[in-house]
């Protein structure tokens, strides 16, 4: 395997620290084969740079470099190496850190030094002058063994705002000692963009250098910081995926790129690689455990979404007059969202959608959006429960509802022991292909055991059944006239290995709720297997 570069186009650099700096998110705790796989989406994904951690800090990050030389043919990535500036009153060449970054075998080092004048004094009780020449020494160092070097300038914002004079220096020092990029790190994430810009085309001007831009998002201007130092001159920007990072978070990858790409009219990535940004995004999210932010621009499941009525009514017309950008382009879809404040172009275009032709038929239209708003008013919603609305909508059309099985009755029974443990059983009876079916089952609540009665009465008809798997369960109490009495909307999502879809049901009991939506969803999950109902 090889980490050599293949990145054409050095023009400008996309450089990912996930691995490193995003790893210091509160909830994340990657293993080296999530960092291995994360790096495979990056990767592919196109990015010029993949930080890979600290090699010789931590085992699990030098076992990184290790395993990543070996087990990665990297097509468009080089891999980078993160550590600091040799030691006070050391040299480079003796430095046992800096001999680390070397074995790492990454063909490009980041090294993080300090531009802040306290910092130096107080942090590396040092002087300025050695600090500068820590910077000179260990860049130097590793020029002259083959390496590329990239150097972050830790604080430099607020030391440029203590005393601008030194901490231009250090990026000078970096430069002249051959360092290819001085990136000029806002590490307490406290600027805004019109600060940065200055600040950027200040230092450029001054120094010459070829500077990058690490952003912080603590004022939540993090991606806004990084394009404003792309507009005063800066040629490589640091990110991490879904924006994870220490604090509240890093310079978002994906609005970075796509801004780069789709708003500058600058090619950053290969050709059809954002057309991929949507399912890298979600990917990576999956390996670190984190449930995909659904707003997240460009690539979240709301970000073209649509629910005012105005706004579908323009859509249907065209598109663009709602939505910055093709959906597609970044590999997501647009979605209409229907609720009470739907209208017959939401509607229209949700059945177009779920590919069901409405046939232009106004009154039919016209009670699906009276149905809709009806029974919103009772609570249910049906924009976080399209399964439910295709049912709906389905029965609208077709003239009944679509059945697959009967409900005759169920119960749940809670027994309180006296060992403080409890016994949750359900009973169903049901009617399916001419057949009367009595199942009954425990579980670990009353809806679990509801929906265990449910699948065992019906898999042996409905072998297909056994597939689903109840993924998600949300309840929510509504106003209501006094406490206990209050309406209940219990939200459920289903998968089958393929997909997942949400359910909804409402009801003054919770369990009844809850049986409304179990319905929905395994009746919709018949209806996604291609099977044609009975009743």
């Amino acid at each position: 395997m090889t980490t050599e570069a293949k990145v054409p186009d050095d023009t400008f650099h996309v450089f990912d620290t996930t691995l490193r700096d995003g790893a210091q998110r509160e909830g994340i705790n990657l293993t080296v084969a999530d960092k291995l796989t994360i790096a495979r989406h990056l990767d592919d994904f196109g990015v010029g740079f993949i930080e890979g951690g600290w090699p010789g800090a931590n085992p699990r990050d030098t076992e990184f470099f290790a395993r990543a030389r070996q087990e990665i043919d990297f097509r468009h990535a080089q891999l980078v190496a993160f550590g600091a500036t040799r030691r006070a009153g050391g040299k480079a060449a003796e430095d046992p850190q800096v001999q680390a970054l070397l074995e790492s075998g990454a063909p490009v080092v980041t090294l993080v030094a300090k531009s802040h004048d306290r910092h130096v004094e107080l942090a590396l009780r040092t002087t300025l002058e050695e600090n500068l020449e820590m910077v000179r020494d260990t860049v130097a160092h590793l020029r002259e063994q083959g390496r590329r070097v990239f150097v972050d300038c830790e604080h430099f914002f607020d030391g440029y705002r203590a005393n601008a004079e030194y901490a231009k220096s250090v990026v000078r020092a970096a430069h002249e000692a051959g360092a290819d990029v001085v990136v000029l790190c806002d590490t307490n994430g406290g600027m805004l963009p019109a600060q940065v810009q200055a600040v950027v085309s200040t230092v450029i001007a001054d120094t010459g250098a070829r500077i990058g831009i690490h952003a912080q998002d603590d004022t939540g201007c993090a991606v806004a910081n990084t394009l404003a130092a792309v507009d005063a001159g800066a040629t490589h920007v640091q990110c991490t995926a879904n924006g994870y990072g220490e604090r509240v978070g890093n310079s978002n990858l994906f609005p970075v790129v796509a801004a780069l790409e789709l708003k500058y009219g600058r090619t950053v990535l290969p050709e059809g690689a954002l057309a991929e940004m949507t399912r890298i995004s979600h990917a990576i999210a999956e390996v670190v455990n984190l449930t995909p932010s659904t707003h997240q621009p460009y690539v979240g499941v709301s970000a073209f979404a649509h629910k005012a009525g105005l706004h579908a009514s323009a859509i249907k017309v065209d598109p663009d007059l709602y939505q910055h950008i093709d959906p597609e382009r970044v590999g997501n879809t647009m979605r209409m969202l229907v609720s009470d404040m739907a209208g017959r172009a939401s509607i229209e275009l949700k059945g177009k959608e779920l590919g069901i032709d409405l046939g232009g038929d106004r009154a039919l239209v016209g009670r699906v959006v009276e149905r809709v708003k009806e029974r919103e008013l009772k609570g249910y919603t049906y924009e976080a429960a399209d399964a439910s609305f295709e049912l709906l909508l389905r029965a609208e059309v077709e003239g009944r509802p679509r059945r697959y099985f009967r409900v005759e009755s169920w119960r749940a029974i809670v027994e309180d022991r006296p060992d403080g443990t409890h016994a949750n059983e359900a009973t169903v009876k049901l009617w399916a292909k001419g057949e009367r079916i009595v199942a009954t089952a425990e579980g670990n609540g009353p809806v679990n055991a509801l929906d265990r009665a449910l699948r065992v009465g019906l898999e042996r008809i409905y072998p297909q059944l056994a597939k689903l798997e109840l993924i998600d369960y949300k309840v929510r109490i509504l106003e209501g006239r006094t406490g206990t009495e209050s309406t209940t909307r219990v939200l459920i999502t289903t998968g089958d290995g393929s997909g997942d879809w949400a359910t909804v049901g409402v009801a003054e009991n919770v369990i009844a709720a809850s049986w409304q939506a179990l319905e929905d969803a395994y009746t919709y999950g018949l209806l996604r297997a291609g099977i044609e109902p009975t009743d």
